[in-house]
């Protein structure tokens, strides 16, 4: 089973930008999609991004325009590239399998945390 690790969270400014680097520990096109997904404190798990091994992308309403899904073949790599952060953008990403409902996924890495604050 491949496995992801997320990685690249911080602190960053509004309006500031970040980019969230998951690497797979196999071949990554073996997952149907891969998709970036976040965790305010408080909230729910939300898909943010998601690209499928043909390269189909999909975002939230809340990132589009703002965030890039984007991946690197040669280096089992999915990025995030956050653009115009905002306070609302804080919290825990993860990367993992596309499912439209996070619940039905059972293990989470540990995910990486991201802080837009001044």
């Amino acid at each position: 089973q491949v496995e992801l690790v997320e990685s690249g969270g911080g602190l960053v400014q509004p309006g500031g930008s970040l980019t969230l680097s998951c690497v797979a520990s196999g071949n990554i096109v073996s997952i149907y999609a891969v998709a970036w997904y976040r965790q305010a404190l408080g909230k729910k798990r939300e898909v943010v991004a998601a690209i499928t091994s043909g390269g189909r992308i999909n975002y939230a309403d809340s990132v589009k325009g703002r965030f890039t899904i984007s991946r690197d073949l040669a280096k089992n790599t999915v990025y995030l590239q956050m653009n115009s952060l905002k306070h609302e953008d804080t919290a825990v990403y993860y990367c993992n399998e596309y499912y439209s409902d996070p619940d039905l996924i059972d293990t989470w890495g540990p995910g990486t945390q991201v802080t837009v604050s001044s």
